[in-house]
This record gives structure tokens, sequence and C-alpha cells, in this order.
């Protein structure tokens, strides 16, 4: 506790505008605030083998950057329920620049994957192959199918619910019994996910691309009211949600890491 507070009495004053690039800055409104856009490609991966996106070994491809926390999350799941054996993965270079996301060699960049699915340059590239009219932002992560040529879903925490269950049919009996998203805590993990989406995971940013005064003040003292509220929850215990390992905690994880 002493620690978030020695943190919050040392804030920045003002937002850190001088850090960002123009294409950043323009995330946020008329005043000031950050706004997240909606994600665009929210089909789902089923288990049933008549949907139109069924589950299948190496019929999907992860895109992801190591310096996003909500991509991350889904590189964390994949991991943890061994579908690294049947979802390839392409990791983007961690600088994001005006065209957004690029590939790089590991070479140019440690940690980066290149495009060997579509041999893309940058990120927007999937976005322009599936809808040449794109007029959105493109994010990652970016689940795509390599059978249908399209992008199925760009919406990090629908993603690790897929990656949590439809793919059971494919793995060893331990890996399919993990479970992220127990049904007898649902209720508890979706409220969990609310504040905690609000005020840190996206909380962060509303605060860090804030480019007025107001609007930084407005989010960044929220940032660390919560996080007191999680230390008082972690305080005795080793999990968010009931003393279990669910998505709550994935989701924390890769946004405080950082």
């Amino acid at each position: 506790m002493f620690l978030i507070h020695k943190v919050y009495l040392n804030l920045p004053k003002q937002p850190l505008k001088r850090f960002m690039t123009t294409s950043i800055l323009n995330w946020a409104s008329k005043d000031g605030e950050f706004r997240r856009q909606q994600s665009v490609f929210r089909d789902c991966i089923e288990a049933d083998a008549n949907a139109k996106f069924a589950a299948e070994p190496d019929r999907y491809h992860l895109y992801i950057s190591w310096a996003c926390p909500w991509a991350h999350r889904t590189a964390i799941v994949r991991q943890l329920k061994g579908l690294d054996k049947i979802i390839g993965m392409s990791v983007v270079d961690y600088l994001m620049l005006d065209k957004g996301w690029k590939f790089s060699t590991e070479q140019e960049c440690p940690g980066a994957i290149p495009d060997t699915i579509n041999e893309s340059s940058y990120i927007r590239d999937l976005y322009f192959k599936v809808n040449p009219n794109y007029e959105g932002r493109f994010t990652v992560p970016v689940l795509w199918d390599k059978k249908l040529q399209t992008i199925v879903n760009n919406e990090s925490s629908e993603i690790i619910r897929m990656f949590n269950t439809a793919f059971n049919a494919f793995l060893s009996k331990e890996q399919a019994e993990l479970n992220y998203y127990p049904e007898s805590l649902q209720k508890e993990i979706d409220e969990t996910n609310e504040w905690i989406y609000d005020t840190v995971n996206n909380g962060v940013y509303k605060s860090g691309f804030a480019t007025t005064q107001q609007a930084y003040e407005n989010n960044v003292y929220n940032v660390f009211k919560s996080l007191d509220r999680i230390e008082k929850i972690l305080d005795g215990h080793k999990y968010l949600v009931q003393d279990t390992f669910t998505e709550a905690d994935i989701r924390l994880f890769t946004t405080i890491v950082r």
C-alpha cells in the first residue's frame, strides 16, 4: 500500500503529450478525452464443426504485439491452454509509428515474428485485405482465419474466451480441463472485469492519452484508487476471484506489469 501511495503522491501533474506521436494524439476527442473505438470484427470460433468459424487445428493465426496489453492477454491464454501447437502467431515490432504496427525480422527487432501467412508489412494490410475501404484503427490482437482469408475477431476479451473452450476437443485432458471462466464464478468475474477495465485497463489509456489537463485529472486518480482497491483484495488472497486463477487475473496482469 505504501508503494502505491508513494507513486500516487508523485503523479505527473500534466498529461504526457510530449511523448506521443501525432497519430496517437488523434485518438483523443475534442475535449481531450481518450475514447476507445469499439472492435469491428466480432465473429466467434465455435466447437461446432458446422459453424462458419469452426474450431480446427492449424486453421487460425494470431497477430499480436508484446507492447500491447490487450494482445498480450491473448498470447498468455494461447500458451496456457496449449494452443501454440494448433494456432500460429506473428509478433509485430514493439514500436508503433504513423502507419501503425509494423512487421520486422528477429534481427531488426528481437522477439518479432514476421507474417508468414499473408506476407504483410503492416497490420493495416490485414484490415485492408478484408475491407479495402476500412476506416477504423488498425489494432492488435487480430485473429485470422487462413481458410476463409478474413479476420475473425479483433476484440481481446472475446478471443480469450474462444481460446478458453472452443478448441478443447483437440487438447490433452489436462489442458481441456483448464477453465479461466468457470460457470460458477462468471458473475463475479464479469463484475471484477468491469471496474478493472474502466479504471485500470482502459484507465491508463484515458490518463496517458489525455490531451487536456481536465481530461487527465478526470482519470488519473481513478487508476490509483483502483490499485488501492486491488491491493486490499489481494491482501491475504492469491487471486482476484475467490482464490481461483481466472481470466480476471490475466486481464489485470498484462496492464499492471507494464
